[in-house]
């Protein structure tokens, strides 16, 4: 852990701490980015928590804008960076498990820091002053716990999104819940119901993007998941008596997230992905997750003991989107996660024949391509990556050679510039209707035919090839 005389803070953050100091109010540092000091690491955000009123914050600085004013938030533009600058406060009750019925001004910054949730969220710094410290977060953070500020059964009480921001903490910082503070979950984990579906979402996201994903079995544990993703306490309980398989349903896809995160890590980027962002890793992320969602559903035993799960891709996509929209994901995340879904189990037989590739199975490739898409292939076969890992050994090494050949495949389709898709062909709609046929279905069902010829044989995407096969497709 970082000593205090080692802190640095950013020169706009200090100007701004400065300016309130030097008109006589007190001024700090608050929050995550004091945390984030304290572990070494480069905080994101910088909050700054002050005894000036918003109306005295907004006369002292040249540029402002009201982003909080009823809770004393302002923003205090500095180019064209924005800092928070936030007066100390005291919460009125809370009516809804979320918000508080007033908020109310104070000139003390211990209550300020009392009414916040974990210890290592409440402390505050100043570079003249140092470190504030009344509830022991420095403490916590050198013994890697989450503990509420206070009564963790009052804090929840406020505020219900606090128990799955205590787990997502846990998560990102590789921490363990406080017994008191995971018991109080456990107790309360019922009014998660008064939290919004967006809510909820952007802390489930951060606890799967994070290295402690696998503390949504926490979630699961305290009985929170029931109230947001309760299809995973079904994954949990099912079984997967397979030679492939040594986990159960839902333990197998959290071990998927964590090497999800690992094959998406910057550095690990296969060279076929080209540009990805926080969204495809997102979407790849809950691929992972629900991947097997539908097992539960298609389970069903041999003879000799064998579970099996017939059509679980094509049920878990539907599954999934239906979670996804549930959480109130954007369309094309939730495409993407139940494509990558619904074709997870695909594996690339004919790319690779006794032990050596071959590129026979690239019509096969082109045909999945142009289902999915360039953009979500990648995607597919990191997801298929992270759930062969995640399985038992039996025939592991085969099962990834077969991966990395379809991945070959994939690399020298995109090479050869073969067309996936209909806008991609050598002619078009106008074309076709250059040809006596008009407007209407029959220009689709021509196109669809041609796009058909292409995939099985790219080099007839020319508009000599094509215009000559549509003519004979003409009123057939």
């Amino acid at each position: 852990m970082k000593n205090i005389e080692n802190f640095e803070i950013p020169e706009n953050v200090g100007y701004i701490l400065h300016i309130l100091e030097e008109n006589g109010y007190e001024g700090y540092a608050v929050g995550g980015c004091v945390r984030d000091m304290l572990l070494g690491r480069t905080p994101g955000d910088w909050d700054i928590t002050t005894s000036a009123k918003p109306e005295q914050v907004k006369a002292l600085f040249r540029r402002t804008v009201d982003t909080g004013i009823a809770h004393g938030t302002v923003t205090v533009m500095l180019g064209s960076e924005g800092y928070e600058v936030t007066t100390y406060r005291l919460d009125g009750n809370y009516e809804d498990h979320r918000h508080p019925s007033e908020v109310v001004f104070t000139p003390s910054l211990y209550e300020d820091l009392r009414r916040r949730d974990f210890t290592i969220n409440a402390m505050a710094y100043n570079p003249r002053t140092g470190l504030v410290d009344e509830f022991g977060g420095r403490r916590d953070i050198e013994r890697r716990s989450i503990r509420c500020v206070g009564d963790p059964r009052e804090r929840f009480d406020e505020d219900a999104l606090r128990m799955l921001r205590g787990i997502r903490f846990a998560g990102q910082l590789l921490f363990d819940i406080e017994a008191d503070t995971l018991s109080a979950i456990c107790e309360r984990a019922d009014t998660l119901v008064h939290v919004s579906a967006e809510r909820i979402r952007t802390e489930l996201t951060k606890l799967l993007l994070s290295a402690g994903a696998d503390r949504l079995l926490t979630a699961a544990e305290t009985g929170l998941c029931h109230y947001f993703l309760p299809e995973f306490e079904h994954m949990l309980a099912t079984p997967q008596h397979n030679p492939h398989h040594r986990l159960d349903v839902g333990r197998h896809s959290i071990e998927a997230v964590s090497r999800a995160n690992e094959i998406f890590t910057e550095d690990n980027l296969p060279e076929y992905t080209g540009g990805m962002g926080e969204k495809e890793h997102t979407a790849l992320v809950y691929g992972a997750l629900l991947h097997d969602v539908a097992k539960p559903d298609c389970r069903v035993t041999d003879g000799e003991g064998i579970d099996h799960f017939h059509c679980h891709g094509e049920r878990g996509a539907e599954q999934a989107a239906e979670i996804l929209r549930r959480l109130k994901f954007d369309n094309d995340t939730i495409s993407m996660v139940s494509t990558i879904i619904k074709y997870h189990d695909r594996r690339y037989e004919n790319c690779l024949e006794n032990g050596i590739y071959s590129d026979r199975g690239k019509k096969s490739v082109r045909r999945l391509a142009s289902r999915t898409g360039y953009r979500t292939m990648p995607l597919l076969f990191m997801l298929q990556r992270a759930d062969l890992l995640s399985q038992s050994e039996f025939c592991r090494e085969e099962k990834l050679a077969r991966l990395e050949a379809g991945i070959r495949c994939f690399r020298e389709i995109r090479e050869a510039g073969d067309a996936l898709s209909i806008k991609e062909l050598a002619i078009g709609g106008r074309e076709i209707m250059a040809l006596g046929v008009k407007p209407g279905p029959e220009i689709g069902r021509i196109l669809h035919e041609l796009m058909e010829t292409v995939l099985e044989e790219p080099a007839k995407n020319t508009t000599e090839e094509l215009t000559s096969l549509a003519a004979s497709l003409v009123g057939k």
